[in-house]
């Protein structure tokens, strides 16, 4: 068993002590099966498939919760643990920096893996059990969905620790974390809305609007889970977006990924740089 390995071992058992997988993972089962006993209710008089239905509830749900759920896990995993002495007691041993750094990001990222995966598949399994009907393309949105809502999870976890090997002290990473979302999930949609409705389509060409949406990880998550497939855009709305834009699957996929390398990166070189 290798340096990072237990790393993330260690951050996954003090995570069970600590009850954060407990609580995760009953909060968004909870507020997933609400969706899913509330949200299905109408769609057998509209013809909509209940599935599709919880996809697009679950991705709204995700882009706000799952996002300071992350960064609540990580924004003091390095500055919480040099306050308490402990960063200076694990790096005594024959241990790299950036395996420490690794090891509670792969520790947190399983915590909220295992929490969204169990929240999310509790909906799909209430839905089995109340008869309703799954096709192949609802299962492969449903899957999709659940993957990417990780990925997303994994993209704030690491800005979350990038906050935590520049802030000096525990309350300002929290109070930075929370700015940043605030940031990313709020302030900069209504931004981007309220500038698109100023312009009125005359300046702001399609190539610029795919530029500004890949600026913000929560709007790839959503384009991602909203127009990847064709029942679940045509039911949330956006159709119209899916024929329009010019983002693949793929590029949005490694757009997510970009924007979870990036911030470790940079974490990872200042935590490398900081004294302890």
């Amino acid at each position: 068993m290798n340096a990072v390995t237990i790393v993330a071992a260690k951050e996954i058992r003090q995570a069970v002590r600590n009850r954060w997988v407990f609580a995760a993972t009953l909060l968004l089962a909870g507020l997933a099966l609400s969706l899913a006993f509330l949200g299905s209710a109408p769609t057998g008089s509209v013809g909509v498939r209940a599935l599709d239905v919880i996809i697009v509830s679950l991705s709204s749900l995700t882009i706000f919760l799952v996002p300071l759920i992350a960064l609540l896990i990580a924004h003091d995993a390095i500055v919480g643990d040099m306050e308490r002495g402990t960063m200076l007691l694990l790096l005594s041993y024959p241990v790299a920096r950036w395996q420490v750094l690794l090891g509670k990001f792969l520790g947190h990222l399983a915590v909220l893996a295992f929490a969204t995966c169990l929240g999310y598949g509790a909906a799909a399994a209430a839905l089995l059990v109340t008869g309703a009907q799954f096709d192949g393309e609802g299962l492969a949105a449903f899957a999709a969905m659940i993957g990417s809502s990780v990925l997303l999870g994994a993209v704030f976890v690491a800005i979350g620790y990038l906050v935590s090997a520049l802030a000096r002290d525990r309350g300002t990473a929290a109070g930075a974390s929370i700015g940043l979302w605030l940031l990313l999930v709020l302030i900069y949609d209504m931004a981007l809305l309220g500038l698109l409705v100023l312009d009125q389509g005359r300046g702001i060409s399609g190539a610029t609007l795919n530029a500004l949406l890949l600026l913000n990880p929560t709007d790839v998550y959503r384009l991602l889970n909203l127009t990847g497939f064709a029942n679940v855009s045509l039911f949330s709305g956006m159709a119209g977006l899916a024929g329009s834009t010019s983002l693949s699957v793929e590029s949005l996929l490694a757009t997510l990924t970009f924007w979870t390398l990036a911030p470790l990166a940079f974490a990872a070189f200042a935590f490398s740089r900081r004294e302890l």
